[in-house]
This record gives structure tokens, sequence and C-alpha cells, in this order.
């Protein structure tokens, strides 16, 4: 019998972009030229579509306070201050936010316009990621960024500037060319700005990209392990905990919008090619859990706008014990100190000894840890995270 229902995140994404960057996977177009907003962009036809999505999705789950909200894409920082004011004053009409709600927008250093982050300050967020990748010019421009490491160094000045407290810095590293010096090069420069939060990720030839079509020259597997190896040992030595495969934050700024992914909480997923998770208690006292997502063209998405098909794209429920496994796997172990076994059944409404089960071979390649109360990749584990999801998958 479930009890209580995971915690609640909201995810708004932001489908437009100046330009797809040739190594990005997500959801983003390239935004067209309109007059309907100084941004260029159909921002009251997008507040008014997210609302719409909001209340049908409503409709589906037992409502409950939000922890956080995520604004992703894309380039949210291409809409305006006041689209965001006026957006999270609708949501918190139609929800209770936590009195400590963790609200973060992502920025590209290269959109932002004088003064708008002190806006998106007023109109609620608490939270920025910052999209640096480099600060390195040449890095950037094989990237396809359009910023400058000018920009970049601008962009934070300015955040701390209009009040914000809280700032992550993405980063990546494995760069075309990039040698383990130059990786550290770019983890000083940003540790000199003194953030809360840094993502420092490898870059990754995903499909779909032009990157994968066209790969460029990347370093070596040894270059890869120096420079992961020499980063990890300077975040910590810098008092950055690292607490999931690629985040390391101050004691305290964890991401709690990405804490709740992990630990497999429930999630909204609002706006062209959103993605959800959402928990319900059925008539039995069962847990169901269901992953719908969204229309992912941005004008598709605005002509579902008043139309009685909604904007769902398409729904599954999450009933196998076996692929629920999997999922909770996948999000878990990515933390470095994993989370308690009573998670699982919490989450997914499944006895522990289903994923007790799953663990038995990774347990004996020495792959987890050995605690019966949690499910933690031991530090080998960490290296072959893929290795240990398939031995946890394979029944």
């Amino acid at each position: 019998m479930a009890e209580s229902l995971p915690p609640l995140s909201l995810y708004i994404h932001t489908p437009w972009c100046v330009r797809k960057c040739p190594y990005c996977d997500f959801n983003s177009h390239e935004a067209g030229k309109t007059a309907e907003s100084e941004s260029g962009l159909p921002e009251e036809r997008y507040r008014q579509a997210l609302v719409q999505d909001l209340e049908a999705d409503l409709a589906l789950i037992t409502p409950r306070e939000l922890t956080s909200i995520f604004i992703g894409g894309g380039t949210p920082s291409l809409l305006s201050a006041e689209f965001y004011q006026r957006l999270l004053t609708e949501i918190r009409q139609r929800l209770p936010f936590a009195a400590d709600i963790e609200i973060t927008l992502e920025a590209n250093p290269g959109t932002l316009e004088q003064g708008r982050f002190a806006g998106y300050r007023q109109a609620g967020i608490n939270r920025l990621s910052l999209g640096i990748q480099s600060f390195q010019k040449a890095q950037l421009a094989a990237l396809g960024r359009i910023h400058d490491d000018k920009d970049a160094l601008a962009a934070f000045s300015e955040a701390r500037a209009a009040g914000f407290d809280n700032i992550n810095l993405d980063l990546m590293h494995g760069l075309p060319g990039q040698t383990p010096e130059m990786a550290l090069a770019d983890l000083e420069q940003a540790l000199t700005l003194e953030p809360e939060h840094i993502s420092w990720y490898q870059l990754t030839l995903e499909p779909n990209t032009e990157f994968f079509s066209h790969p460029p020259s990347l370093p070596e597997e040894e270059t890869l392990w120096d420079i992961q190896d020499g980063g990890h040992e300077r975040l910590e030595s810098a008092g950055f905990q690292r607490y999931e495969i690629s985040a390391y934050a101050r004691p305290g700024k964890q991401s709690r919008h990405n804490l709740n992914y992990w630990r497999f909480g429930d999630y909204l997923g609002i706006g062209a090619g959103a993605h959800g998770k959402l928990s319900r208690i059925d008539g039995e006292g069962g847990l169901r859990i269901e992953r719908r997502w969204k229309t992912r063209q941005p004008d598709a998405y605005l002509r579902r706008l008043n139309d009685l098909r909604g904007f769902v794209a398409g729904h599954r429920d999450v009933a196998d014990p076996g692929e629920l496994v999997l999922e909770f796997a996948m999000n878990a172990l990515r933390l470095t100190q994993g989370v308690p076994m009573q998670t699982w059944t919490a989450h997914t409404g499944q006895p522990a000894q289903v994923l007790r089960d799953r663990m038995v071979a990774a347990d004996k390649k020495g792959l987890l840890m050995e605690a019966s109360a949690r499910l933690q990749a031991s530090p080998q584990g960490l290296l072959f995270l893929n290795e240990l999801l398939a031995l946890i998958n394979d029944e």
C-alpha cells in the first residue's frame, strides 16, 4: 500500500536558441523573427500555452507543493523578465510553492541584455545556471557558442550585482584538441569567480547532432582520464563536494531540482518537448507511475493552444518491476552517496526485495557499496556505471 507520494518539481522548457550548437541534442530550434515581443518570440502565446499545459497535467495528479522549478532549454534567457513574472504568478495561483522553493533559470551569456538579470531576480528566480562551457575563445568557437570569455565574465558579474547568491557554472571538458592543462585552466578561471555550484561534464557525441555526423578530433582516452582525475582533485581541494557524477557544490548548495530527479521524485514537464514523471495512488492503494511527453516542435505546440487534444504527444505507464528497477537505478546510482533503500519502496510502491534481487551480480563484482540500507555505487561502480546498470538490468 502506498502511504504518500514523492516530492513534486516542475520543469519548464523553452525551445528556442539563437543558433543550434553542433553538440546539442536537446529540443532546441533557432528563433524566428517576429514582432510580438522585445525578444522577437511569441511570448504571450507561449505563456498561455504553458498555463494550459500545466492545468491539464494537474487534473491527473494529487496537488502538492512544488519544491523546485527548473526553466531549461533551449535558451530561457531569450525570454523577458516580464514573461517569467507573469508565468510564475500564474503557476503559484495553481500550485503552492514550498517556503524555500528553488527556482532555476538557464542563461546563455551571449543572449543577455543589460539589466535583465535584475528583472529575473525580481520575478522570483533565485538560482542561475550559466552555460559557460569554456573560457577559451578557440574552444568556444569550436563548440559553436555565441559568447566569448568576456561575455561569460560580464554575465557572472551582473548576476552577482542583481542579487543572485546561488549560481551554477556549466563547464565541459574533453573538448576538441583539449589538453589537461587547458581543461584545468577553465576550472581555475571558474574557481576565481567563487560560484556555489559547478557542473563539469565530458563532451559526448550524441546521435542527431552535427558533431555525431561530422565528429571532431577529441582527446585520447588516457588524456580524458587525466583531465577527469585532475579536475576532480582540484574541485575537491577548492571545497566543492562531488555529489553526482558531474556535479560539484559548496555545502548546502546542491541542485534540489536535480536531486529530486535522481531520487526518483515526481516532476511535471510543460513546454515544447518537455517530459514528466507523475505518480498517483490508485483505487487499491497502489502507486502508479506514468511518463508523459509533450509536442516537440514549437509551432506545433503553439497550435495546440485551446485545442481539445491538449499538448501531450505520448504517455506510458511504468508498471513492469524490471523496468522500474532500471529507471530507478539509472537515476539513484548517479549520486555519489546513492539513496536509502527505503526510497525505492516509497517512490515505486515495490517491495525492497525486488531491487535487492537485481543487485546480486553487481554486488559480487564490487560495483556496489556493501550497505544493505542504501543503494550506492562503489568508487569502481561510479567509474563503470554503464556496466553496473547492465548487471542490474540483467535478470
